[in-house]
């Protein structure tokens, strides 16, 4: 087999360049120079977004920076009488256990709302709503 022919004005063999792209590509020196005598430097800086962690508050206490004392701490938890509480004793009551056993709920921590403070500054960080 025998080598293609060339292209007319091009005695390589290789195909005429596209006039919509350069002939060379351009090189570091093309965009930054150094800074001349009496020109000033530019410099460029970039903030990178911010991020926001959100904390997803349960039963258990979790690590956390406080928000109002800015320290590293562990949350203290306690239960507070909420929503699934009264709902669990009223349903309780309809079905017909009205003499005592509607106030069930009330001693069960699972059906009461879980309270984080700060042990720091004792101000309430976080809340988490069984209903």
């Amino acid at each position: 087999m025998s080598a293609p022919p060339p292209y007319p004005g091009n005695e390589k063999g290789m195909p005429p360049p596209n006039p919509a792209y350069p002939q060379q590509a351009p090189g570091p020196a093309q965009y930054s120079q150094p800074a001349q005598y009496g020109q000033q430097a530019t410099t460029v800086v970039v903030a990178q977004p911010a991020y926001t962690v959100v904390q997803h508050f349960r039963e258990s206490p979790v690590r956390i920076k406080c928000q109002f004392c800015q320290a590293d701490i562990v949350t203290s938890t306690y239960y507070e009488t909420g929503t699934l509480t009264w709902v669990a004793c009223f349903v309780i009551a309809i079905v017909g256990c009205w003499i005592g056993c509607c106030l069930i709920p009330f001693c069960m921590d699972a059906c009461k709302d879980v309270v984080h403070q700060c042990p720091n500054c004792n101000q309430q960080v976080g809340r988490y709503n069984r209903m």
